[in-house]
């Protein structure tokens, strides 16, 4: 049976366990004021942001998808902009142009909003595949090149995409190459009842985006994003997330399984949720309760009819758990 290591005693504020955690509370905390009864799909894009990863949110228009990037941009103090994407709209729109200036006689970039902090990719699915590859670079290296010249993102950059299900008309499924960049894939779906009485209250006088305010900044969300890097993860998790990706490779349902890049944002995304919970180490429970969320999105089934969910329960339940014991 596999031996996890103990949490290291050091001072509570010297340990990365607690800037994980300090952070993400605050944060959670802020956005949950905003997004009513939500808390464990806040605390995902949290996730998310701490494993310097994007976040796809794909629900019915109208719960919240939106607000979500709006309050989640607020909490951290960084700098914000919305790309509502159309089919019209050219991949210039998002990186920006060069423009040739008479009196320098040079050209001056003009950037696009894809330069901000926190962007919100709002129903990124309605732009053609050709507008929509124009994220790939931004989104992988951090960057993106205009007229032959590269210019850098500032830290962090984190882009928040919705998208409204495929079903609804005048939609593009996006390609696998862009799906595979997105590190989480998230839906929020309807509030209860009592939630959206909740909410009702909440919006009666002015909506409370408008009381948010920063509750971190960028130099403790980048203390954040490397605190969770020393989080350990021994050798018989790796090979668990390891077997269970290349599980979605030879299942006899799936097309196309998921990328090594799947490997990794599991790995990663284990790490942000151990720290969350308070521990400097990651268990088997961190990867089965992360496997849907990282993986589902990049697997293409044979027949649609088969959610990927369901292959992935498949897959979770046939492939060995490191430590337990078999009677």
């Amino acid at each position: 049976m596999t031996d996890y290591p103990q949490q290291t005693r050091r001072s509570p504020e010297q340990t990365p366990v607690r800037v994980v955690q300090e952070v993400a509370e605050k944060v959670t905390r802020s956005v949950g004021q905003v997004i009513i009864g939500k808390r464990n799909e806040i605390r995902l894009v949290v996730l998310g942001l701490l494993c310097r990863g994007h976040v796809l949110l794909e629900d019915s228009p109208g719960v919240g998808k939106t607000m979500m990037a709006r309050a989640m941009a607020r909490a951290i103090g960084s700098s914000f902009s919305r790309i509502q994407f159309t089919p019209d709209m050219l991949p210039s729109d998002i990186t920006g142009v060069s423009i040739f200036n008479q009196k320098s006689s040079q050209f001056e970039f003009r950037p696009g909003p894809i330069m901000a902090q926190v962007v919100l990719a709002d129903e990124i699915n309605r732009a053609t595949p050709k507008t929509q590859a124009a994220l790939l670079e931004a989104m992988e290296e951090h960057q993106v090149t205009v007229d032959g010249v590269t210019y850098r993102m500032n830290d962090p950059f984190f882009i928040m995409a919705t998208q409204n299900p495929i079903e609804y008309e005048g939609t593009f499924t996006l390609p696998e190459a862009q799906l595979d960049r997105f590190f989480l894939k998230i839906s929020l779906g309807y509030p209860t009842p009592e939630e959206e009485l909740t909410i009702l209250s909440a919006q009666q006088y002015q909506h409370p985006i408008n009381n948010s305010q920063p509750v971190i900044n960028v130099e403790e969300l980048l203390a954040a994003q490397q605190a969770v890097l020393q989080i350990y993860v021994a050798d018989e998790i790796k090979q668990y997330i390891v077997a269970l990706v290349n599980a979605t490779r030879t299942h006899p349902d799936v097309r196309l399984g998921s990328s090594p890049r799947g490997s990794l944002a599991l790995f990663r995304a284990t790490q942000a949720r151990a720290a969350m919970a308070g521990r400097d180490y990651v268990i088997p429970d961190d990867v089965k309760a992360l496997v849907e969320v990282t993986l589902s999105h990049r697997m293409i089934v044979f027949r649609q009819e088969i959610p990927p969910r369901r292959i992935i329960q498949d897959i979770l339940t046939v492939t060995p758990v490191p430590g337990a014991r078999v009677r």
